[in-house]
Order: structure tokens, then sequence, then C-alpha cells
């Protein structure tokens, strides 16, 4: 230490406090383990409107990526992205067409829909309960709530599927087309179910 800085000074307690934070952040960085990925041949990830003549309109994201990652703490983190231009309407080639086109999920600018949970307790998945998180989607974020229903099995991912749904309002994320003929509330609906990592 030159002998101009003394090791009480400000400019001293301010590099100790960086170095001690540098020194952290690689060991929790570390912390996060990927517990498994989305199994691809078992996940559900579906989504419904209504028309404004009462009709339901249900479609399926059949490409996605995802993954769960233990945090310290006992906290699990899910994150969950969906291929919007593999949008798939059933029973319509017309429908699937908007959910895709510029006026929907405008996949050709935004191809993907990403939902990234707040860190929660690993019991949620066996206890049900909210499963708060960020959803960007056309470009825009926001925070929403999805709800888990309590699991029917011991190891939920693994041994049965992890099943929550949520409703959003796509005028928050600028989905305003087509306001005549479709409905402002999404509703997404997950039948989640895991690889496990290293499996």
């Amino acid at each position: 230490m030159s002998p101009g800085i003394s090791a009480r000074t400000p400019h001293a307690v301010a590099l100790a406090a960086l170095l001690a934070l540098l020194a952290a952040w690689p060991a929790g960085v570390a912390a996060q383990q990927a517990l498994g990925t989305l199994d691809a041949d078992q996940t559900r990830i579906r989504f419904e409107l209504r028309t404004r003549w009462g009709q339901r309109v249900m479609g399926e994201f059949p490409s996605f990526e995802g993954e769960v990652l233990a945090l310290p703490g006992e906290q699990r983190q899910v994150r969950i992205r969906l291929r919007t231009g593999a949008v798939e309407v059933a029973g319509s080639d017309r429908y699937t067409r908007v959910a895709r086109s510029e006026g929907f999920f405008d996949a050709a600018r935004h191809p993907w829909i990403e939902f990234v949970s707040d860190p929660h307790p690993a019991a949620l998945v066996q206890d049900g309960g909210p499963l708060r998180g960020r959803l960007s989607m056309h470009g825009v974020t926001h925070e929403e709530t999805f709800q888990v229903k309590p699991s029917s099995c011991a190891r939920p991912g693994l041994d049965c599927p992890v099943v929550a749904a949520g409703s959003v309002d796509r005028r928050r994320y600028g989905l305003d087309g087509y306001r005549v003929a479709l409905g402002h509330q999404v509703l997404f609906g997950m039948q989640l179910r895991l690889r496990p990592a290293g499996g």
C-alpha cells in the first residue's frame, strides 16, 4: 500500500468491497445447477382464446426448449422458450396462419416467447401454488403468475407432469390484431415433463 493511502480511506474500502464482490460472483453462478430439460415427447404447452361469438380457438407450441435449475437454499427456477413460428391451431390452417402472423405472435420478427420464473421453493411442484416470473412476448416483458396444481405423484416432472395454467391479456404485449374476432385473454396451459440432467 502506498504511504499516502491509509487502510481506512474510502478508496481502500471501495476497492476491498469490489474485490470481494468479484470473488463471490463466480461462486454464485456455479451454484446454479441444471436438474433437467423439458422432455419434448411428453411435454405439452397449449393456449386457448375465445372468439367474440364464444367459439374456443385452441393451439399448441410443438417446438420449445426449457430447463429447471437448482438454486441455493432449496430454490428452483424454470426457464422456457416457445418457438412462435411452429405454433399450430387445431383443425384450422386459417387460424394457424393468424397465430403466426404480424397481427398476433408475429413469428417473423419475434420468433420466441420466453418465460423465466422467479426463484421458488422446490416444494411448489409438490404442493401447488403461484409460479411468478417474467414473460417476454412480442418484444415486451411483464411479470405474470401461473398457478401450479398440486402433484399426483412423489416425483413431479419425472413420474407425472407438472401442470400449470395462467391467463394473459394480450393487449399488454401489443398483440392487438384481430380484435373484432378474438378476445383479449390468452389462456396458457402446460403439462411439463423432464429429462434428468445427464440422463
